[in-house]
């Protein structure tokens, strides 16, 4: 219970905080939001999507799960993905995994861990596809890792697949996608994909595949 109350001291101390320094602060954001990012991230305790961006509220539409996965039948994500597509008109799509992952480091167990293993199906067909590169690394760490970029990579190409994508980019080359891995040892990004805005760059993607 004092972890509980610890958090609604800290909001009250927060809000205070911020109202002190601008009484407009929170006034400014009841009309409405306009955020040019849709950052869908891992649900790791470690990511803070707007802590590692240095964005402040508004600026980010985020979307998390285990492993920042995109399942063609996740409606959840599919719901978020076309209110920020079709309704905020953001800017960008940015898929951010992160080294360290536990869904990634379950993936490329083959022990069962439930229900998650339903969830974790994608990363395991990413394990199979690149196989032979993966065993080519001998480190443990630097080869979950790889999987990690791997799985990344597929999900920006899951994305491009989307009719809610196809069908914004028939309407103009936007929203761009993008595809980061976080490191939590050194709080870096690292880019791994940057601006596939139309089937031809997603054809691009498919070397890396």
């Amino acid at each position: 219970m004092q972890n509980y109350l610890r958090l609604l001291e800290n909001n009250k101390r927060w809000a205070e905080h911020l109202a002190a320094d601008d009484p407009e602060y929170f006034k400014r954001h009841l009309g409405g939001q306009s955020p040019q990012f849709l950052f869908i991230g891992c649900s790791d305790s470690r990511v803070p999507a707007n802590m590692l961006t240095g964005t402040d509220q508004g600026e980010l539409f985020v979307h998390r799960n285990i492993a920042a996965q995109v399942h063609p039948n996740d409606l959840n994500l599919l719901s978020v993905l076309q209110y920020a597509v079709e309704v905020l008109d953001v800017h960008h799509v940015i898929v951010c995994g992160h080294y360290e992952c536990g869904g990634v480091r379950a993936a490329a167990s083959d022990r069962s861990f439930g229900l998650v293993d339903n969830w974790l199906g994608g990363i395991r067909q990413v394990r199979r596809l690149h196989q032979r590169e993966l065993e080519a690394i001998p480190d443990e760490t630097a080869r979950l890792n790889r999987l990690g970029e791997l799985s990344v990579i597929h999900q920006i190409y899951n994305l491009t697949l989307t009719p809610i994508v196809r069908q914004a980019w028939e309407r103009g080359r936007r929203p761009l996608l993008h595809g980061l891995v976080y490191s939590i040892g050194n709080g870096r990004l690292k880019e791994l994909v940057r601006g596939v805005d139309g089937p031809d760059k997603a054809e691009g993607l498919l070397p890396m595949l």
